[in-house]
């Protein structure tokens, strides 16, 4: 089960430069040991804690990097 509000992170755009990590007030996010297809160490949610602030999204220079989910919401569902 997903908690929310919580980070959506794509390994394949993130070049790890770590910004989104040191903008997050509540330290859930790392960058990885692990590299992504294109070699980077990418930044990665550590679980619980995220309060969808969104400054890991505003603070990312990648488009499509990041997305913050705040609540799970399904097309055609009312919530």
């Amino acid at each position: 089960m997903s908690h929310y509000p919580r980070p959506g992170i794509n390994p394949d755009y993130c070049k790890g430069c770590g910004l989104c990590v040191a903008s997050c007030p509540k330290k859930v996010l790392a960058i990885s040991e692990k590299l992504n297809s294109k070699g980077y160490h990418y930044c990665e949610y550590t679980g619980d804690g995220c309060i969808g602030c969104g400054n890991c999204f505003y603070s990312c220079p990648e488009p499509a990097a990041i997305t913050v989910y705040l609540k799970d919401h399904q097309p055609g569902k009312e919530a």
